[in-house]
């Protein structure tokens, strides 16, 4: 195990830095060089400006040492002003005394978001903690919903239950997010059509909506009345995925010949399904919903700026339309190393929900 853990980082971090030189190439592109200067320093630059501008600003240098600096594994670039005053990529951040140091991501440095005048860091950080809440949130209410919905459909196949229950995973992974989030906003949270004007007129509800169809002030203060509609939204459109997983996983299982014997030998039902057929029936479905992390991580985009809800999604949508580079190769790299480590754990859960399964 151990041998195999140590195999299995060295590919994550060689991964790692192939993902983030293919996303830093692509947001150093030329063109997205030329956007950036033009939107920090002035729409109508000539090109003469342009590249005086991004060679004071150290993205004269050649990709790969741009690729370095940004690491931390080479030192950070220098450049003198016309007063005679020191800038560069570690002098900005410390002092002069750091010239021709290295500070990149090796060292903890992210870099300056332009779009939000801050550290990187910080910014991530923040968004980070706040699209947490909302995967621990979504996963609490999908997770056991999707395996209930799944295990049930797949004990008795081709049944009404079984029938009811697909029905229902089908229609919810077919709608997307903006759909959903739209009806859940104008069935819950209008004042003016839907069920709180209802609600109102029967006196059941003080304000003049059932639930807050903005979730800004859970920021501050998660609530069910805030949260419930983003959590919804996504909970429903991943639920149905995970549950028809699970039905087709539970209904293999259901057909194994160690089942059989089971109830041949008079094992009653629920303990077949509980004692022999669900945890091996799970192995799929446990790769499915370590899937769903990094899918949380970076699919709520929709949701969040459906919702006002400012997280690590709409953070990314921020920074793709403001060109900021520096928050896009940050954001690369929390969803890269999100994606490598759920993979990790998922392959570490296969020994332990099937023991037979060996690591070669």
């Amino acid at each position: 195990m151990l041998l195999f853990l140590l195999r299995r980082l060295g590919v994550m971090i060689l991964t790692a830095l192939c993902l983030t030189f293919v996303v830093f190439y692509l947001t150093n592109l030329p063109a997205k060089l030329e956007t950036l200067a033009k939107t920090q320093a002035g729409s109508r630059m000539s090109d003469a400006e342009v590249a005086s501008w991004l060679e004071r600003n150290g993205y004269g240098s050649p990709m790969i040492v741009r690729y370095g600096e940004w690491l931390g594994v080479v030192p950070g670039w220098v450049r003198e002003d016309q007063t005679g005053v020191l800038r560069g990529r570690c002098v900005d951040r410390i002092d002069e005394t750091a010239a021709g140091e290295r500070c990149g991501i090796a060292q903890g440095y992210w870099g300056t978001s332009t779009r939000f005048r801050a550290p990187v860091a910080d910014v991530i950080s923040a968004r980070l903690g706040a699209t947490g809440w909302l995967m621990l949130w979504v996963l609490i209410i999908m997770v056991p919903m999707a395996l209930v919905v799944g295990v049930l459909a797949g004990m008795r196949e081709g049944s009404r239950t079984d029938r009811s229950l697909s029905t229902f995973a089908i229609a919810s992974t077919a709608t997307p997010e903006y759909v959903s989030g739209v009806l859940f906003i104008a069935l819950l949270a209008s004042s003016t059509v839907g069920l709180s004007p209802l609600l109102v007129s029967w006196g059941w509800i003080d304000g003049p909506v059932l639930f807050q169809g903005n979730a800004r002030s859970a920021l501050e203060r998660i609530t069910f009345w805030n949260f419930t509609l983003p959590v919804m939204t996504i909970a429903l459109y991943g639920m149905g995925y995970v549950a028809r997983i699970t039905r087709a996983s539970m209904t293999e299982v259901m057909t194994q010949q160690y089942v059989r014997t089971a109830r041949l030998k008079g094992v009653s039902f629920p303990n077949i399904v509980l004692k022999h057929a669900l945890r091996n029936a799970l192995i799929a479905p446990f790769t499915v919903i370590m899937l769903q992390i990094p899918w949380l991580l970076n699919g709520v985009v929709i949701v969040e700026v459906l919702f006002s809800y400012p997280g690590f999604g709409w953070t990314l949508y921020e920074a793709a339309v403001n060109n900021d580079i520096e928050l896009l190769l940050a954001a690369s790299v929390v969803a890269v190393v999100v994606v490598l480590v759920t993979q990790l754990i998922s392959d570490i859960g296969y020994v332990w929900l099937n023991p037979r399964i060996r690591i070669s």
